[in-house]
C-alpha cells in the first residue's frame, strides 16, 4: 500500500464516523474494523487455536510487568510468531496461554498459577492480575503457550500502605526512537539495581523507519517496508510496537524490572494536543487515529484494567503508593490540555500563554492531583509526567523565548498546581520528567522570575534512551540556559536514564549516559549526582 493510499484509508473512514457519533458510539470500530470494548459475541464464537499448531516461538516481544500493588502484580506478554506481519503469524483465534508465578528464578517455589486467553481482537495480548501475594517481595513469571515458555521476568510487590520503608530506587527513562539508535541503555539499565522504572513518553515515534534502521545502519538485516512510513493506522501502530519491542535491550529492561508507563505526544502524533492534532486534518480523523494509537498503547503496555481505552479516550493518570515513603502521581499531560499557545515551539511569552484559563492537565486531574496530595501521608509526593515543569529561559536576556509545548506555554496551570501543593502541606515535591532529549536536575521554585524565592520541589529530567542520536555533553544551548535559569543544577545532553534512590532523610539522583547510540555496545558512565534533603528542598552535588 502506497503512502497516500494510506492516508485515504484513513480519510474513507473518518468520513462515515462524525466526531460527534464517534465520540457516543462505536461506529469508529466498524469503519476500521476493530472493536473498543471488550471481546465481545464475536470473540466468544471464534475458534480456539490449538497451540501445540504454533511452529515459531510466539513469545518474540518478550515479556512484561508493570503498576505493582501491595498484594498484586500485573503481567504482560502477547503472542508474536511473526512479529514483523499484520497479525503476527497467528490466525483470527483464540490462544490458551499458561501462566507461573514463583519466589525463585528456578521455578522451585511455585505460588500462584493459572491461564488467560490471547483474543485476537487484541492482536493476542496477555495481561494477568495476580491478587493475594506478600507485601514487598521479589517474584518470577514465565508463560507458557503449546510447546514454547517465554523468557523468565523479575517482578515485585509495593510494600504496604503504612509499611516504614526506609528506601526506594527507580529509574526515570524517556524518548527512546527506533531510528536514532540502539538502546544500548536499556541494557545498562537491566543490570541495575532498582526496584521500579518509571517511562515518562515517547515510548514509540510514529515518523517512518527505514530499512536499515535509521541511524542503525543493519547490514545483517533489512526491515519490511511497511515500517517505512508514519503510522496511522491500528495495523500501523501494532507494527511498530512489534519493531521497538522486538529490540533484545528493551526486553532485558521489561523483564528485570515493573514498569510504569505513561505516554507523551509521540505514542500518537508530534505535538497533539487533547483533540487537535498538530497539522490541519478533519478532527474526526485525528480522533480515529487517537483511537488506534490508545488502543495498540493498552495492548502493548503491562497496564491494569482500568486503563483500557474505550474509543478515542483512556484514563491513564494514577497514583500508586510505596508505603509512608512515596506517593506517585502519574500524570497525563496530553489528552486533555489547552492548544499550545502561539502556534507551539518557542515564543516570546504573552496574554495567549498567559491566559488563567489555560490547562496542561484538564481540570478533573488537576483536582485529583491536588486532592490526594491532601490525604498524602508520604515523605515524598512524586509526580512522574511529561514535559519540562521548571522554568527555562533560553537565553540570559530579557529577549527571552519559552517552550510552548511545556508547562512554561501553561504557567497559570503551573501555579495552580503550586499552589494546590502548598496548601496541602506538601514538603518534599518531586517531578520526574522526559520529553527534552537531554538530563536537566532543576529547583523549583515559588517564584521562577525570583532567584531568592523559596525553593520549592526539585525536578529530574530523564535524558532520552536514543533520541537525538549520540548527543553531547555540552550541547550548544549549555551555556546561554545555565545563565537563564539560576534554578538549573544540571545539564547533559548525552543519552541514558536516571536513577533516583529515595530515603527517609534525602533523595540521591545519578544522572548514567552513554557515549553513543548510534553503534552498540557504548559502556556507561553518571554525569553527575545529586541529592535533595528532607524539609529542605533544593539539588546539591553529591
Amino acid at each position: 500500500m502506497t503512502d497516500s493510499s494510506h492516508q485515504q484509508e484513513m480519510r474513507e473512514a473518518a468520513r462515515q464516523v462524525g466526531r460527534r457519533r464517534f465520540l457516543t458510539v462505536t461506529g469508529a470500530a466498524a469503519a476500521l474494523a476493530f472493536s473498543v470494548n471488550l471481546p465481545a459475541a464475536g470473540t466468544a464464537s471464534a475458534a480456539e487455536l490449538d497451540a501445540r499448531r504454533i511452529g515459531d516461538d510466539p513469545f518474540t516481544l518478550g515479556v512484561a510487568s508493570g503498576d505493582p500493588l501491595p498484594d498484586s502484580v500485573l503481567l504482560w506478554t502477547r503472542l508474536a510468531p511473526r512479529p514483523y506481519e499484520a497479525g503476527s503469524g497467528l490466525p483470527r483465534a483464540r490462544v490458551q496461554v499458561r501462566w507461573e508465578l514463583a519466589r525463585d528464578e528456578r521455578f522451585t517455589r511455585i505460588v500462584r498459577r493459572g491461564s488467560a486467553t490471547a483474543h485476537p481482537e487484541f492482536d493476542h495480548s496477555v495481561r494477568v492480575e495476580v491478587k493475594g501475594l506478600d507485601a514487598d517481595r521479589v517474584f518470577y513469571y514465565r508463560f507458557r503457550t503449546g510447546t514454547w515458555t517465554s523468557p523468565v521476568g523479575r517482578t515485585r510487590t509495593a510494600p504496604t500502605r503504612f509499611a516504614r520503608t526506609s528506601e526506594l530506587s527507580l529509574a526515570a527513562v524517556s524518548c527512546q526512537a527506533y531510528h536514532d539508535g540502539y538502546f544500548t541503555a536499556y541494557k545498562h539499565l537491566a543490570e541495575e539495581d532498582v526496584d521500579v522504572v518509571f517511562h515518562l513518553g515517547d515510548y514509540l515515534y510514529e515518523y517512518a523507519v527505514d530499512a536499515t534502521g535509521g541511524a542503525r545502519k543493519y547490514t545483517d538485516r533489512r526491515l519490511p517496508a511497511h515500517f517505512n512510513r508514519e503510522t496511522v493506522t491500528l495495523e500501523d501502530y501494532r507494527l511498530r510496537y512489534a519493531l521497538y519491542k522486538s529490540d533484545p535491550d528493551l526486553r532485558a529492561a521489561h523483564a528485570a524490572h515493573p514498569f510504569v508507563v505513561t505516554w507523551d505526544d509521540h505514542e500518537t502524533e508530534n505535538n497533539y494536543a487533547g483533540d487537535i492534532p498538530e497539522n490541519d486534518v478533519p478532527p474526526e480523523e485525528f480522533l480515529l487515529r487517537r483511537a488506534a494509537a490508545y488502543r495498540a498503547y493498552w495492548e502493548n503496555q503491562p497496564l491494569r484494567a482500568p486503563q483500557r481505552p474505550t474509543g478515542p479516550d483512556m484514563r491513564l493518570y494514577r497514583r500508586l503508593q510505596f508505603g509512608r515513603l512515596a506517593q506517585f502521581d502519574i500524570l497525563d499531560t496530553r489528552q486533555y490540555r489547552s492548544d499550545q499557545a502561539y502556534g507551539d515551539g518557542w515564543q516570546t511569552p504573552g496574554p495567549e500563554s498567559q491566559d488563567p484559563t489555560r490547562t496542561m492537565t484538564g481540570a478533573t486531574q488537576e483536582r485529583w492531583l491536588i486532592d490526594g496530595w491532601r490525604a498524602s501521608k508520604a515523605t515524598w509526593n512524586v509526580v512522574p509526567q511529561q514535559v519540562t515543569f521548571a522554568q527555562r529561559r533560553d537565553v540570559p536576556t530579557d529577549a527571552f523565548k519559552l517552550s510552548m509545548d511545556a508547562w512554561d506555554g501553561y504557567p497559570a496551570s503551573r501555579s495552580r498546581i503550586l499552589k494546590g501543593a502548598e496548601s496541602a502541606g506538601v514538603d518534599n515535591l518531586m517531578v520526574l520528567t522526559g520529553d527534552v532529549h537531554v538530563g536537566y536536575g532543576f529547583d523549583l521554585k515559588k517564584n521562577f522570575d525570583d532567584p531568592a524565592s523559596r525553593t520549592v520541589g526539585t525536578e529530574i529530567i530523564a535524558t532520552s534512551i536514543t533520541s537525538g542520536k549520540d548527543g553531547s555533553d555540552r550541547p550548544g544551548s549549555w551555556n546561554n540556559q545555565m545563565k537563564a535559569n539560576p534554578h538549573m543544577k544540571f545539564f547533559n545532553g548525552r543519552r541514558g536514564y536516571a536513577v533516583v534512590t529515595l530515603g527517609r532523610e534525602r533523595a540521591r539522583a545519578d544522572f548514567r549516559t552513554v557515549s553513543a547510540v548510534t553503534t552498540p555496545g557504548a559502556p556507561l558512565a553518571t554525569a553527575g549526582s545529586f541529592v535533595t534533603e528532607v524539609g529542605n528542598q533544593g539539588l546539591t552535588p553529591a
